[in-house]
């Protein structure tokens, strides 16, 4: 029991944010000295590790790809489509569609179509900032009401894989889950049956998280329309300001 310490590492390094490819290490380096390995033995686990899950390291490529495409305008170019859609497509309903592609794709197999470094930062949040600023009526958009569609943006994204990928039966949980309960309980459970339970629950999170993306135009509309107010009353007391400056002189 003395080696499940390494997860107290991980716990108080998250709780203190700290970096946490750091935390992970440190917690890994713990639990192998914990578990009575030599120094050498440790360091030989995590180069086995690395090696067999290269993989997991395949964003370095993705992501100097994603660079090249935004500084040659891929953000301006998403921003440029969504205002030849025409008004009807609200923030809103935009992300409701991407909640539906983004479970459609992940039902299918394909998780890594989109994300946050793939898909939200170049695209996705562009193209719902772009559809906020056209019912702002082109206006910049408060930082306040930027940084609420650019999150909803990346949630629309991980509620659409967290509850589409378990309705694949060849992703990784799904079989973790039935290997588990097969050597525990000796039964014979099949991938294709938590899969199928997994399609009610990816429903209802379409229609609970589609109910609240479509809210969200209503709520954006009105802090737009606070603080457009805000920005005119400020914009009067700073042109009354240099009134009165330009009078005492």
């Amino acid at each position: 029991m003395i080696v499940l310490l390494g997860v107290l590492v991980v716990v108080l390094g998250f709780a203190t944010r700290r970096n946490p490819l750091l935390v992970v290490g440190v917690a890994g380096i713990v639990t192998g000295l914990l578990g009575k390995l030599s120094p050498v033995e440790v360091l030989r686990t995590f180069g086995e590790s690395f090696a067999s899950s290269r993989s997991v390291t395949i964003f370095a490529i993705t992501l100097p790809v994603i660079g090249l495409l935004e500084r040659n305008g891929l953000q301006h170019q998403a921003r440029t489509l969504i205002g030849k859609l025409g008004t009807k497509l609200t923030t809103g309903r935009f992300l409701t569609l991407y909640l539906l592609l983004r479970q459609v794709t992940a039902a299918v197999g394909l998780q890594t179509i989109g994300g946050p470094a793939q898909s939200v930062r170049p695209m996705i949040a562009p193209m719902a900032e772009a559809a906020t600023e056209r019912r702002n009526q082109g206006r910049p958009l408060p930082e306040k009401v930027r940084e609420k569609v650019r999150s909803h943006s990346a949630g629309t994204d991980t509620v659409g894989l967290f509850f589409g990928e378990d309705c694949f039966l060849a992703i990784g949980s799904i079989l973790l889950i039935t290997g588990l309960v097969n050597s525990t309980y000796h039964t014979h459970l099949e991938p294709l049956h938590l899969a199928l339970w997994a399609i009610p629950s990816a429903v209802c999170a379409f229609f609970i998280h589609g109910g609240r993306l479509l809210r969200l135009d209503r709520t954006l509309e009105r802090e737009l329309v606070t603080a457009n107010a805000q920005m005119a009353v400020e914009r009067e007391d700073a042109l009354d300001r240099s009134e009165e400056g330009g009078a005492a002189k």
